[in-house]
């Protein structure tokens, strides 16, 4: 009967900290399991791979239940399936988020989970090249960076447009203040990505008391007394059981670690019943609180070939890919983002909304699909995404069967609070003020979209082109209430030897991209677990 201390389920973004953490003592023996296969694809290492990923082998391709607030559209949800999770598959910004999301979270009752007591775990990942102070480290595994060279002028435009219209130029968004526009920072080391499989697993892969498992997905937790004592999972022969001796840690994200809870028999017992799952442990708010952030273009045309539109082709992606190869230069140096805004879009000096820009045309009708450069067009533009990044929404998974195999139902009710149209609708009108500043004159041919820049014209727009970020988190909530999955230490409410250590026990999601976050929370973990907590 094989039996190891730790056992971690998901080899992802906080999987993988765990790994290398738990490990580094060899008096501890640790396995991780991941359901996908090795990091092995050559567009996972190339940053401007990054659009051929989604919808590929690595990746889980989640889709939302139809959204009655956009007309009825079904929302793509790209999930990484590969060691590294979505660090291996996601456009490599990297932002920690705000100061005050943190600070929510203790207020709530998380004690220490406050930005002072988490900014040390921050640092410990990180290896920052261009800022050595109090707010970044340079000892971590993992490589942040700024591009060495920018491929475009318009990532620069962009950060002078945004001072136009009153959103000031930021040295560091992850440093002191998060208010500010400026070219964004990348998990990339030496001109590739940076996943935390790279940073984390691959330099201790060899350590005796680490192993690694791929290609085996975990169908259930095994529960008794009260307790997890190890975990099952499909194999190509069929399903193997393994034991942990001190701890089972789920890690398998923001879908997947609910699902694991569910199939387990801890959740919700109506829903747990529905679909024929005895109910071990009664946790009403697992697979509840589901918040993701979303975006959608306003784009421009531009009067030059200087962006990436025309890289596009399958000629240019050749010599793009022979040329980062050979000298790491070029236009797939980095994916599609350049530049990043934060601001506050009723004119005070918080932050509520964040631009995603990209030196990409996305067109004027609604033809495109994000997820195919298939569709995108071959003349040059840019493009600047305006970013709910504090929805009001809320949404929720479940089962759909109690076959492992099957997806959850993923209802996330993306923009169902009013709220969060109005937020929507100021920032959009700021981003257009950006499209149409002085700063993109010399570049700028014409506005492609949105066509309409009426309320109702601009609400029109956003139903039909919004896409989700892929930043889900929340659905094993960390608190004190009767809907909390996990305490502050990440243990699972009523279960013994028990964690979920991702982008699930977010209690409300943070204003920026995720994954710092996720690695965050790996070593926070790794930290509690370690401590005896």
């Amino acid at each position: 009967m094989p039996k190891y201390d730790y056992i971690i389920v998901g080899a992802g973004s906080a999987g993988c900290v765990l790994a290398n953490r738990l490990s580094a003592d060899p008096a501890n023996s640790v396995l991780l399991l991941e359901a996908g296969g090795p990091d092995k694809k050559l567009e996972i290492k190339i940053p401007g791979g990054y659009p051929k990923l989604h919808k590929s082998e690595v990746d889980w391709g989640f889709w939302s239940e139809p959204q009655e607030h956009l007309d009825g559209r079904r929302l793509y949800l790209p999930r990484g399936k590969t060691l590294g999770g979505s660090s291996s598959t996601n456009a490599m910004a990297y932002v920690r988020g705000n100061r005050k999301d943190y600070d929510h979270w203790a207020e709530l009752g998380n004690k220490g989970w406050d930005y002072n007591s988490l900014l040390p775990y921050f640092k410990k990942s990180e290896h920052n090249e261009n800022f050595q102070d109090e707010f970044h480290g340079q000892n971590g595994p993992l490589n942040i960076t700024f591009l060495k060279e920018q491929r475009t002028p318009f990532g620069n435009a962009f950060v002078k447009a945004c001072e136009e219209v009153g959103i000031p130029k930021t040295g560091d968004y992850n440093g002191e203040s998060q208010l500010g526009a400026s070219l964004l920072q990348f998990s990339m080391k030496n001109g590739f990505r940076h996943s935390t499989a790279t940073a984390f697993l691959k330099p201790i892969i060899s350590r005796p008391n680490l192993e690694v498992r791929t290609h085996a997905q975990v169908s259930k937790i095994l529960i008794k007394n009260d307790a997890a004592e190890g975990v099952e999972y499909f194999t190509k022969k069929g399903k193997e059981k393994v034991y942990a001796t001190k701890e089972v840690i789920l890690s398998a994200g923001s879908f997947q670690s609910p699902q694991l809870l569910m199939l387990s028999g801890i959740g919700d017992p109506n829903e747990l019943e529905y679909v024929g799952i005895q109910t071990k442990k009664a946790l009403p708010g697992v697979g509840k609180n589901l918040q993701d952030h979303l975006f959608f273009p306003c784009t421009a045309a531009s009067k030059q070939q200087n962006g990436l539109n025309h890289e596009l082709s399958l000629f240019n992606q050749l010599i793009g890919t022979i040329q980062i190869l050979t000298t790491r230069k070029g236009a797939l140096t980095a994916g599609p983002l350049e530049a990043t805004a934060f601001f506050d879009t009723r004119g005070g000096n918080e932050v509520d909304f964040q631009l995603h820009f990209v030196p990409l045309q996305t067109g004027e009708d609604y033809s495109l699909d994000f997820y195919d450069i298939d569709t995108f067009p071959r003349r040059d533009g840019f493009t600047i995404l305006p970013s709910l990044i504090q929805p009001k929404s809320v949404g929720f998974l479940k089962l759909q069967s109690k076959d492992p195999r099957a997806t959850p139902l993923i209802q996330p009710n993306f923009l169902s609070h009013p709220d969060d149209w109005k937020t929507m609708i100021r920032g959009t009108r700021i981003t257009i003020d950006v499209l149409r500043s002085d700063a993109f004159g010399p570049y700028r041919e014409r506005v492609l979209s949105p066509l309409d820049e009426s309320d109702e014209g601009i609400i029109q727009h956003i139903k039909k082109s919004v896409e989700t970020i892929y930043h889900p988190v929340g659905t094993c909530k960390m608190g004190q209430d009767e809907m909390a999955v996990v305490d502050d230490e990440l243990r699972v409410q009523g279960i013994g030897k028990l964690r979920v250590i991702d982008a699930s026990i977010m209690p409300r999601i943070v204003s920026g991209n995720t994954n710092a976050a996720s690695i965050m929370i790996g070593e926070k973990g790794a930290d509690l677990i370690l401590k005896g907590s």
